[in-house]
């Protein structure tokens, strides 16, 4: 790959160029420009680039020389590469590297992950793993730090703390473009002095805090909350909330991912409203490799945007400038401008955003769909590999949930998580549930079965269990160590014994998913990077996706990414109600909640 160079290192260049002084090292010729700028399309304009920036846009012919490579781009739309603002590249399953050769031949360049899933298993060292891994490919990966490590203190078990010491050294990074998103909100409401320090030293840094408040409110909330540095949220999901945000100065960032489909309900805050569109990002937040390897990436996203009915050239904005300015970077970043580092895409068809080439640095990446230049595989080493921690060999009885000792009754009602597909949201219900032998038992004609999740770090042995409505499944169980926040080992299941065969499975292959039916594997998909990514490559995992999701199928099971949605059982920061390894907590009120009403 070319060398990044600063503006400050290469001013004379790029105007030796511009004059005509100088030859271009790339020109691209006769393109229709985006012009995210003014929001309009230039016809048969040219772009010289030098240095791996852009040093013209208009008529570039003088600064053609005989070394000059020139691109054509006669009948194709240059725009500025996409940006993803928020992506946990951990849910790609992928290692970073091999996320990049995913999305860069969809038009990503850039993105600004958070690398919250392996902070939590492998702390310091796993953020570390991610950032070296990302420097080995073309795209520009910025990295956040993880502001919440555990994300629920005291509700939860991890593989490691984050101090704010932890994250005020970050800072001082280069490689730390932010504050990862703040997913303790009570915490900056509180005036938590933990919390306040880790946005202060992200503030002293001149860095990005990244939000996360997640609740219908639009008033005192919502304004102590973006008060305390908070610029953007991707937990937006209605219309009404991404408006109030982005007329408090909050970008908001609309999300499509693998399993929350969130842009049809958000853009209509845009789409109905005709408002000012500055503060609006597109962002996928998590994304499974298959929805990269048929869906795209980016350039997926900007399609339903555009599909809801918003300009094409806003929609690009909305990944581009947009996000740039979120982040402070567009001195480098989000146009195609004079003085930009020169990450360009050229569509083909502008309303299906039909990706043919890929620039970054001013260097041709992808082409037609494949990358043409080469990704070195990842080796991430053997402690990263070596992460699940229980103890002991699991049994059938170590599933069994005994109602309490003074209960005789044939039911008892409990509280129970239902969850709601494409939604990152659950229902508080309260349910009877049967009785046999003492033992509570799942029932399946109400759509409840068991879940439990198991401490896997320090093998404490340490399991909360409760009750799930929605999964639909009918047979079998289900084992993930994808299981937000903590990352623990999640099973869920209709019978004690294949409950118990998933997880010594994923105990023994160093985590992934798994499939169990009748004391069978049905699929299984080894992640023993952290028990979260693969070093394998998209394709690869792609298939092993492919066969977890027919699997769950088999059990009964056809919503949209039904592993996605299930990793988010344990998510202990998201309303209403939450599963974690110390037992179920009420996550409108942030406290623990005995099984049984």
């Amino acid at each position: 790959m070319n060398k990044r160079y600063a503006l400050a290192d290469v001013t004379k260049e790029l105007v030796l160029v511009s004059t005509g002084q100088k030859s271009a090292d790339v020109v691209i010729k006769n393109g229709r420009l985006v012009n995210v700028n003014t929001a309009e399309i230039l016809e048969h304009t040219d772009v010289a680039i030098t240095h791996g920036r852009i040093a013209l846009v208009g008529d570039a012919s003088h600064t053609i020389g005989k070394d000059t490579i020139i691109l054509d781009a006669s009948e194709l739309y240059i725009t500025p590469g996409f940006m993803d603002g928020h992506i946990h590249v951990e849910s790609s399953m992928l290692s970073v590297s091999e996320y990049a050769k995913a999305v860069i031949p969809h038009g990503t360049t850039a993105i600004f992950m958070d690398p919250h899933e392996i902070a939590n298993v492998l702390g310091m060292a796993g953020i570390k793993l991610m950032i070296e891994d990302g420097l080995k490919s073309p795209l520009n990966v910025y990295t956040t730090m993880p502001s919440c490590v555990p994300a629920t203190p005291g509700l939860e078990d991890t593989g490691a703390i984050l101090s704010s010491e932890d994250i005020e050294e970050a800072m001082g990074w280069d490689t730390i473009i932010g504050l990862g998103e703040m997913m303790n909100f009570p915490g900056v409401l509180n005036a938590d002095p933990e919390v306040h320090k880790s946005l202060s030293a992200t503030l002293k840094n001149d860095k990005t805090i990244t939000g996360h408040y997640p609740m219908p409110e639009a008033h005192v909330g919502l304004n102590a909350y973006i008060s305390s540095g908070a610029r953007c949220c991707h937990e937006t999901v209605r219309k009404e909330d991404a408006l109030a945000k982005m007329r408090l100065g909050m970008y908001v960032q609309i999300r499509e991912g693998s399993a929350w489909h969130d842009v049809k309900e958000t853009i209509k805050a845009i789409t109905e409203r005709n408002i000012d569109t500055r503060f609006a990002n597109l962002v996928s937040d998590d994304a499974h490799p298959d929805t990269l390897l048929h869906l795209g990436h980016m350039n997926h996203i900007i399609k339903r945007a555009i599909e809801e009915g918003v300009n094409p050239i806003t929609a690009i904005q909305m990944a581009t400038i947009n996000v740039a300015e979120c982040f402070n970077l567009s001195r480098d970043l989000g146009s195609v401008s004079p003085g930009k580092w020169a990450d360009i895409v050229l569509l083909s068809d502008l309303s299906k955003v039909k990706v043919e080439k890929v620039l970054i640095n001013g260097e041709l990446v992808a082409n037609e769909k494949q990358m043409s230049v080469p990704v070195s595989r990842p080796a991430y080493p053997e402690f990263a590999k070596k992460t699940m921690h229980i103890g002991k060999v699991l049994t059938g009885q170590d599933f069994e949930i005994p109602a309490p000792p003074a209960s005789k009754a044939p039911s008892i009602k409990a509280h129970v998580i239902e969850i709601i597909e494409a939604k990152v949201g659950t229902h508080h219900l309260m349910a009877d549930l049967p009785v046999k032998n003492g033992m509570v038992q799942n029932d399946i004609v109400q759509d409840i079965v068991k879940a439990v999740v198991i401490e896997r770090h320090q093998a404490t042995g340490q399991m909360g269990k409760g009750f799930v409505k929605g999964l639909s499944i009918k047979y079998g169980a289900v084992a993930s160590t994808v299981a937000h926040d903590a990352h623990n080992l999640l099973v869920v299941g209709t019978n004690d014994e294949d409950m118990a065969l998933a997880a010594n499975t994923l105990a023994e292959v160093g985590g992934g998913m798994v499939v169990v039916k009748g004391h069978q594997i049905l699929a299984l998909n080894p992640l023993p990077i952290a028990g979260l990514m693969s070093e394998d490559p998209l394709e690869v995992v792609a298939g092993r996706v492919a066969e977890i999701d027919e699997a769950w199928q088999v059990l009964g099971c056809h919503m949209v990414s039904p592993f996605m949605t299930m990793a988010l059982l344990s998510l202990a920061v998201l309303p209403e109600l939450r599963l974690t390894n110390r037992g179920l907590v009420d996550t409108v009120h942030f406290q623990k909640l005995d099984l049984f009403v």
